[in-house]
């Protein structure tokens, strides 16, 4: 796959500099970049290595000088990491699945499937599920009854698709994804100790766990157009109503969504972050890695949590919080500061307690 430099540049909606109609076959580090392939050297620092390497041409950012830099043609972009997401997708050819459905594959006779689908060895295909037109789906991939699944999706080997999930457009999966599964929710015939320390703050003197029964979900997942779900994700769907996400978010590896859980547009989950159920996300959350959020807690738009925080009460919109417990983040900060600073001030007290003279007037 090989692509002249002015190629490139129009494709991102940029200026090739120099000799426009250099050919280059993807992308490299700058130190590692042979003749036929573009650097990325979207720093000053970064450009530094250029002379380790080969690379003609390079993406440089706004302003820089590519002939200095001894190259003979470059792209210049104002924000790199943005033109970044479009070079490599030009790039990335995806999972090779061949067109139309392979003969291994099992697809339902009351199943629909879109026009020009690619659908490889081992994908089963329930009844009246619905695939939409040019999706692409790669080996080993299960779809359950009655789920539909919109134009241009693609699922990576081994997603799984529950029964009754609907997903918009441009959807993609990662590896081993699971959507729809039940959702994890179990009650006892009788009040029990997990309720009872809710309620006391961890009384539960007299009472003994029970066995436990399922509350089976019955509802499904609702996914709107553009979202992505990394590798081996779990999105379970509702008790009753629809687990819901919202269009646009991305979901990264190992997150786990709980049922009834409603996630607004544009949000960003990264990995292992864990939503317990019935919880609200406002549009454009933003929840590093490790962060949990427990069950029934509403956030508003525009939350962001930074790694490892745990939130477990409403947050209103805006707020950026960090650590546990969970605190605005200039205030996770200082306490974060404060703690590390308790060791020297006990020692400190210490040393002025071998100072202060003993006495016993106390007048």
């Amino acid at each position: 796959m090989h692509y002249t430099i002015s190629q490139i540049a129009q494709s991102l909606g940029l200026t090739a500099e120099g000799k426009a109609d250099l050919s280059v076959r993807g992308a490299a580090e700058p130190a590692t970049a042979a003749p036929d392939q573009l650097a990325l050297a979207m720093q000053p620092s970064y450009a530094e290595t250029l002379p380790k390497g080969a690379a003609r041409a390079a993406m440089l950012w706004e302003g820089a000088d590519w002939q200095a830099l001894g190259l003979e043609s470059a792209i210049l972009a104002p924000r790199p990491r943005y033109a970044l997401s479009g070079l490599t997708s030009l790039f990335d050819p995806g999972p090779e699945i061949a067109p139309g459905i392979h003969p291994f594959a099992d697809v339902h006779p009351s199943a629909e499937i879109g026009a020009d689908a690619a659908i490889g060895a081992f994908v089963q295909i329930g009844p009246r599920a619905s695939i939409g037109a040019r999706a692409r789906i790669a080996s080993h991939v299960s779809v359950a009854e009655d789920a539909k699944i919109g134009s241009d999706a693609l699922l990576y080997s081994g997603v799984r698709i529950g029964a009754r999930v609907t997903i918009g457009d441009r959807f993609t999966a990662q590896p081993n994804a699971v959507i729809g599964g039940d959702g994890f929710s179990f009650v006892t015939p009788e009040k029990g100790a997990v309720e009872a320390v809710r309620t006391t703050l961890g009384d539960a003197q007299g009472l003994r766990q029970q066995a436990y029964a399922r509350i089976h979900s019955l509802g499904a997942v609702k996914i709107g157009d553009d979202v992505e779900v990394g590798a081996n994700a779990c999105i379970d769907r509702g008790t009753v109503a629809d687990t819901v996400i919202g269009r646009g978010t991305k979901i990264d590896n190992l997150v786990q969504v709980g049922h009834n859980v409603r996630v607004g547009a544009d949000c960003l989950l990264c990995g292992q972050v864990g939503i317990a159920g019935s919880t609200q996300l406002g549009d454009r959350c933003v929840l590093g890695g490790q962060v949990g959020v427990t069950d029934h807690l509403v956030l508003g738009n525009d939350v962001m949590a930074g790694a490892g925080t745990l939130l477990r009460t409403n947050q209103p919109d805006g707020r950026v919080m960090l650590g546990n417990p969970a605190m605005p983040m200039q205030a996770s900060i200082d306490s974060y500061k404060a703690l590390r600073r308790l060791p020297r001030l006990m020692r400190d007290i210490a040393d002025l307690r071998t100072r202060v003279p003993k006495s016993d007037n106390h007048d």
